[in-house]
């Protein structure tokens, strides 16, 4: 269902892009070719492991990335008339290579490989990045939800908590890290992420009693629907609910107060009103801990807004995208980095793969610079291409992420179960 926007993605982008592409372009630099990587320096603090989203997105991105009349208009003071007739043919025409949506990443894992001219691979640096950086906090932090939930669902409800398009994002990227639907029509018009609602508490507040809300909803809706029992008393909303629905009432939802003790007490008393099979929602600012916290309570399914569209604590990946390896005067490739103690790169064109042990645990991140790592026999390699000659070849279904996802976070080691901060999971390694 994903397709490139209509409407150009060229000013997604920095100003400084464009100085420096006009700067080397004078210089004859331009054409040199180049390899650039984004990657991360490390994971958020006490992280075990991250995920790789927004993959598709940034598909779609680059194919929009087009400098038409508007974009070029606008550019009119920005850079001078040479480098915006060369804009004027922008076209990518280089390969690119990268980790597959849904995939888990450690620290200086190579996501995305642009091999290209500098001129082409640079201006991507902004787009990619902001594409990347959010999709895969927004991913990292619902993975860690499905895995505190377990075999309980969990929804993403965070739209009216981020901007109007990061809501579409984040729902794409929830998706992609085992949320099983969202609250929001976007993605599912976008991107065939199923959507689900029911009513809030102003619907209740509208009618005249509780029980007239709960006729209305069930008349419209059915018995399988879920009811809000939190607006007055939980108690006699939960009482009513049955009556009206019956005993075939499909959930009740919770959305304030201590959800541990109230998901008891309502469990208690749908079971002694035959509603055996009704089941429990728990809503109200869940992060990964509220969710761990919930394991030993009656809770059959999880609701999250804010805390999974804000990353849980971490907004974004702290990617970065830098030149690794460029053409010399003499024409053969050279191997270079920024030398800084805590913002260094390591140079040279990578290859990665996830070391296995014969049983298919994650052992470690093996990445190779200059050549393909050799593999053991065990090990699975990483990158694969995403676009080659500049025509995208890398674009799937949202389900084959989604799926990807949940064997590679499979594959890990069992303390990343673990909500305490860790270390990462495996180590990564250079050879």
């Amino acid at each position: 269902m994903t397709h490139p926007s209509t409407r150009s993605t060229a000013l997604l982008t920095d100003h400084y892009e464009l100085t420096m592409l006009q700067a080397a372009l004078a210089a004859r630099t331009a054409s040199r070719r180049a390899v650039f990587e984004l990657f991360p320096r490390r994971l958020p603090e006490g992280r075990r492991y991250g995920v790789v989203a927004g993959v598709g997105r940034a598909l779609d991105a680059l194919e929009s990335f087009r400098f038409d009349d508007e974009v070029l208009a606008a550019l009119e003071h920005v850079v001078d008339e040479p480098t915006r007739e060369w804009l004027a043919g922008y076209r990518f025409q280089g390969d690119i290579w990268g980790y597959a949506e849904g995939e888990a990443y450690f620290p200086h894992s190579p996501l995305v490989v642009v091999e290209s001219t500098f001129a082409e691979a640079v201006l991507l640096e902004t787009l990619l990045l902001s594409i990347y950086n959010h999709d895969s906090a927004v991913a990292s932090a619902a993975s860690r939800m499905t895995l505190a939930a377990g075999d309980r669902p969990c929804i993403e409800m965070g739209s009216r908590r981020t901007h109007e398009q990061a809501a579409v994002a984040s729902a794409r990227a929830a998706y992609v890290a085992g949320f099983v639907s969202s609250s929001n029509l976007e993605a599912r018009a976008r991107y065939g992420v199923p959507s689900t609602g029911t009513s809030a508490h102003s619907f209740t507040l509208l009618h005249d009693t509780e029980a007239d809300a709960f006729r209305a909803q069930v008349s419209s809706l059915g018995a399988g629907t879920t009811l809000l029992v939190d607006t007055y008393d939980i108690a006699e909303a939960v009482r009513l609910g049955v009556e009206v629905a019956g005993p075939e009432l499909g959930a009740v939802r919770l959305d304030s107060g201590d959800l541990p003790v109230l998901a008891e007490r309502v469990r208690r008393q749908l079971d002694r009103l035959g509603a055996t099979e009704t089941r429990i929602i728990v809503t109200s600012d869940l992060d990964e801990f509220a969710i761990a916290a919930l394991a030993a309570a009656p809770v059959d399914g999880y609701g999250v807004g804010t805390q999974l569209v804000t990353g849980s604590g971490h907004p974004t990946c702290g990617f970065v995208y830098k030149l690794v390896s460029r053409e010399g005067s003499d024409g053969e490739m050279v191997s270079v980095a920024k030398k800084s103690p805590d913002k260094g790169s390591v140079g040279g064109r990578k290859f990665a793969l996830r070391r296995r042990s014969a049983a298919g645990v994650a052992e470690a991140e093996i990445v190779g610079i200059g050549r393909p790592p050799v593999d053991d026999g065990d090990d699975r390699p990483l990158l694969v291409p995403l676009v080659r000659d500049g025509e995208v070849v890398g674009r799937e279904p949202l389900d084959a992420a989604r799926d990807r996802h949940a064997a590679s976070r499979a594959e890990l080691p069992l303390e990343v179960r673990s909500m305490s901060k860790g270390e990462p999971a495996i180590e990564t390694i250079f050879v």
